[in-house]
């Protein structure tokens, strides 16, 4: 006589929302109660607010709003890793390719989407998020697995990709946020020669923008050996 096993039902999904936009913060929360697996704890804004939730609730996910030009959810970030508030951060941005988004990704947020994406891909995010994927645009990286197994056969051949000296600065200020006008400044060339610098980093690491790269950077401690 077979037994029958039951399965536990599945568990739920705490999520802080941070965003300086009142009616967008109560919109996120009305789409994601109709998900029964999420539990909205809190609804804030950026600053204190919002690392003090994570501090007393300890939520799983924090759905972080950044809109252009988006410091304040950058330095609300900064305040939570500062102060050791752990928490599994998706950034729901304007749009992608951003400075702030590749700073966002080295402080550790593990997801990026925008905010025009589809429901659908909103709670796909949240649910790949927590079973441990990294998550950017409409899906998981997975393309980004086999950059980074290519990335790991590079690193033994060269601790620094073979980047020359120019190209690492280039890539530090990337990883500060820098804009490549920025970058032209404080390096005394032309936004085109910065272009030209970014085009063959990218080709070096196999990535295609500046968010992959600061992943790429961030993941195999580039700056460290360097």
């Amino acid at each position: 006589m077979s037994e029958t096993t039951k399965s536990s039902p599945p568990r739920s999904v705490r999520i802080a929302i941070a965003d300086k936009q009142p009616i967008f913060r109560h919109g996120l929360r009305r789409l994601l109660e109709t998900d029964s697996r999420l539990v909205i704890v809190s609804e804030t804004g950026h600053g204190a607010a919002t690392v003090k939730v994570i501090h007393d609730l300890r939520p799983d996910i924090l759905l972080l709003g950044l809109s252009a030009p988006g410091l304040r959810a950058i330095d609300t970030l900064r305040e939570l890793v500062a102060s050791g508030g752990l928490v599994r951060t998706i950034i729901l941005a304007d749009r992608l390719n951003t400075p702030e988004l590749a700073v966002a990704l080295q402080l550790g947020a593990r997801g990026v989407l925008p905010k025009d994406s589809a429901p659908d891909e909103l709670f796909n995010s949240i649910h790949g998020v927590m079973a441990g994927h990294l998550w950017v645009g409409p899906g998981p990286t997975s393309t980004m697995g086999a950059s980074l197994r290519k990335l790991k056969a590079t690193r033994r051949r060269s601790k620094a990709f073979g980047l020359t000296q120019r190209e690492i600065e280039i890539v530090k200020a990337v990883m500060a946020g820098d804009s490549n006008r920025r970058i032209a400044e404080k390096s005394s060339i032309s936004q085109n020669t910065v272009k030209s610098h970014l085009a063959r980093i990218f080709n070096k690491m196999g990535a295609s923008n500046r968010v992959e790269l600061v992943q790429f950077a961030a993941h195999h401690r580039l700056l460290d050996v360097v």
